[in-house]
C-alpha cells in the first residue's frame, strides 16, 4: 500500500470529506494541519502548486483535493493507485 498524505485545516468540510473516504477504506494517513502555520502551507503551495485544502498524495503522486480523489474513487482507480 502507497503512503498517503493529506494537507488539511480543522474546519474544513472537504478535509473532513477526504479524510472519511480514507477511513472508510481503512486507509491510514500522514495528516499535516496547516492551520495557522503560514510555513507548512507555503510547503503545500510548493508542492501542491495550489493554495486551497485538503491537497493529497499517493506516494509520491499529487492527485488533488477532495473532488479529485473521489472522482478517483468512483471511477475505481483509487484502488488502484494505492496498490502501487
Amino acid at each position: 500500500m502507497q503512503d498517503v498524505t493529506i494537507y488539511t485545516t480543522k474546519y474544513c468540510p472537504y478535509c473532513i470529506r477526504a479524510k472519511q473516504l480514507l477511513k472508510n477504506k481503512g486507509l491510514e494517513f500522514s495528516e499535516i494541519a496547516v492551520d495557522g502555520n503560514p510555513a507548512l502551507r507555503q510547503e503545500m503551495t510548493r508542492k501542491a502548486k495550489r493554495t486551497s485544502v485538503p491537497q493529497i498524495w499517493i506516494g509520491q503522486q499529487h492527485v488533488g483535493g477532495c473532488d479529485e480523489l473521489y472522482a478517483l474513487e468512483r471511477s475505481g482507480q483509487l484502488d488502484t493507485l494505492l496498490k502501487k
